[in-house]
């Protein structure tokens, strides 16, 4: 439950994209959660920016200005949803997505 500790909350809605799309400006530390998982956060303010988890860049959906950029393409870890969250209609995977 690594996930959850970090980000403090049932769930966290991300968008993820190619690492070879994604540039990174500015200084980032990185604290590695899990084996192959980095979680890149702001060394002035401590907010976490964004993680990586090898081919993926991971960007939590609060980070983006405007509501209704991304639209949910996939639903990960569904094992660990809360019973009182309904399922999106999207494709579902108990754990990691499978590419």
């Amino acid at each position: 439950m690594t996930c959850r500790k970090a980000h403090a909350a049932a769930f966290n809605p991300f968008v993820g994209y190619d690492r070879t799309a994604v540039d990174v400006v500015g200084e980032t530390r990185v604290w590695q959660s899990s084996p192959g998982y980095g979680r890149e956060f702001c060394p002035g303010c401590g907010s976490r920016v964004i993680g990586r988890n090898g081919a993926e860049v991971e960007i939590s959906l609060g980070s983006y200005d405007e509501p209704g950029e991304v639209t949910p393409a996939y639903e990960s870890w569904i094992v660990r949803r809360e019973p009182w969250l309904t399922a999106l209609g999207v494709p579902q995977f108990a754990a990691d997505r499978v590419p």
